[in-house]
């Protein structure tokens, strides 16, 4: 499951930088999770990290991605394969 960011969000920008994948950006009205791109910090960290830091809380488990912790952390390999630039 990727996280999703709720309407509850202040625009604080802690959380964007913490994203160890990128998956946080500003969006029309507060920040958004791109879901491609969250794995839930798995392959990174055991937990995490922005909702970690949110010191509102709005930065649930979105239920509507039904994703195991293997299928996380193949996300992450694959954006890890995505940054590594293959030797030719």
């Amino acid at each position: 499951m990727a996280l999703i960011i709720t309407d509850e969000c202040i625009n604080c920008d802690c959380c964007e930088p913490e994203c160890p994948n990128e998956a946080i950006s500003q969006g029309p009205e507060y920040y958004i999770i791109d879901p491609n791109r969250c794995t839930e910090c798995v392959g990174h960290f055991d937990e995490p990290q922005c909702a970690q830091i949110c010191p509102v809380e709005c930065i649930p488990i979105n239920f509507e991605l039904n994703e195991s912790r293997e299928q996380l952390m193949e996300k992450f390999l694959r954006l890890q394969a995505e940054k590594t630039p293959s030797a030719a």
